[in-house]
């Protein structure tokens, strides 16, 4: 348990943080500010200034976020008349620092109740100095001015200029597809690095490797080299169609057509029957054969990917176009279980679960719902075609309504997932 925790953590720390440091620095590179980096969700457990980010490490380790300015998940506090905060000034007397914690001090600060405040455009706060309600005091503030939030967390402000609205279209197009990006080649990067450590390629071809023990096609006769090229009368031109085939029979007698040394004879045999997700599926104890040469385990990033790829868009496909169902989901609770079984297998497993999650995460992202990237990129388009922004109000409804809609899927499915994992 101890083990699958720590790799749950680790692998889910990498994803969060190749996801979000593609919008990270695609934002900078189109003068965006981003005011915060975080890994993890919830309360905050440690924080540091570097430039114009926060970087913040929360509790949970459940994903993470960038807060660009001008953004409507931005989540600013809002300086309400009535709140009071404590000022600290430069030698020009212009304000550098805005503290509404009671968790800091700042030093010779300033006791302000706050009547109003422009730190978007005019850059000014104002109100009653000392309590003294018979005088508005009104100060200027600087541009790249620090407001210490309720929770302590140091951030910069966020001036129209730095804005996410106000970086050209492109840019910001580029900025919200960037995390997808990085995702893609996180999963290219970790596939060569698999093909090394693995020592070759797995081919989606029907040739195939038997395991050395626990192997019914071993006790069968079968032999690592051996092509199966049907099962049951089902061609298997692949090894997609051969893990399909075996997979549907758990527990039924089969017979395969194996190629051996140009000869064909029939097998019988009756695959063992697992239970993985809460479905039964048949296992036969065999793997993909492997090519070892060195432009395989090279270009095996981008072939390793790209067939991946495609067999998820294909699975999405079928959920969309076929019966849907909550079992097709994973949420937290399948994938801390599912990496358990990719921890029990090695380095080899984490890290192919490593790069199945990161394209996961991609392909996911890319849906076009309101809070995803995907629904992001939507209204860059909708932009782009009325060659005018959608209303910050109509953007804001729009995202929460995506933004509920995920909660909702996400407790349905966590729900699921622990019915499936922990009370079958």
């Amino acid at each position: 348990m101890i083990t699958t925790i720590i790799v749950f953590i680790i692998v889910f720390g990498i994803l969060v943080i190749f996801h979000e440091f593609g919008h990270y620095i695609m934002a900078k590179r189109s003068g965006i500010l981003v005011r915060e980096f975080s890994v993890g969700m919830g309360p905050k457990v440690f924080f540091h200034r570097s430039g114009s980010t926060t970087f913040t490490l929360r509790l949970l380790p459940l994903g993470g976020y960038v807060r660009m300015a001008g953004e409507v998940d931005d989540g600013e506090e809002e300086l309400k008349p009535g709140t009071p905060v404590t000022l600290q000034l430069n030698d020009q007397g212009v304000v550098t620092r805005i503290n509404t914690s009671n968790k800091h001090s700042l030093f010779q600060g300033i006791p302000l109740t706050v009547t109003g405040t422009d730190l978007a455009h005019d850059l000014y706060i104002k109100g009653y100095e000392n309590g003294d309600e018979s005088d508005v005091k009104k100060y200027p503030v600087d541009h790249d001015a620090i407001i210490i939030e309720s929770d302590g967390t140091e951030l910069q402000i966020a001036p129209e200029d730095v804005q996410f609205q106000a970086a050209p279209l492109g840019k910001r197009m580029l900025t919200n597809f960037a995390g997808v990006f990085n995702n893609f080649i996180l999963a290219i990067l970790v596939y060569t690095i698999l093909g090394f450590v693995q020592g070759g390629v797995q081919s989606n071809t029907n040739k195939i490797n038997v395991m050395p023990s626990d192997s019914v096609a071993r006790q069968a006769g079968v032999k690592s080299g051996d092509r199966i090229l049907s099962i049951n009368g089902h061609k298997t031109a692949d090894w997609d169609q051969l893990a399909v085939q075996i997979q549907s029979n758990p527990g039924k007698k089969v017979t395969a057509e194996i190629s051996r040394d140009g000869q064909n004879k029939s097998i019988r045999m009756t695959p063992k029957s697992n239970t993985q997700g809460g479905k039964k599926i048949g296992m036969i104890g065999i793997t993909q054969s492997l090519d070892t040469s060195f432009k395989a385990k090279v270009l095996s990033g981008f072939t390793q990917t790209w067939t991946m790829t495609k067999t998820l868009l294909g699975a999405l496909w079928s959920m969309v176009s076929g019966h849907f169902s909550l079992n097709d989901l994973g949420g937290p609770v399948a994938i801390f279980a599912t990496t358990s079984q990719a921890a029990s297998l090695g380095i080899s497993g984490v890290l192919n679960f490593l790069a199945w999650l990161s394209l996961n995460l991609a392909i996911i992202n890319l849906i076009p719902i309101p809070g995803l990237d995907g629904g992001k990129l939507v209204l860059n388009i909708i932009e782009a075609i009325r060659r005018k922004p959608v209303s910050q109000r109509t953007e804001t409804v729009v995202t929460l309504i995506g933004f509920a809609f995920l909660m909702i899927l996400m407790i349905l499915v966590t729900w699921n997932d622990i019915e499936r994992y922990f009370l079958h």
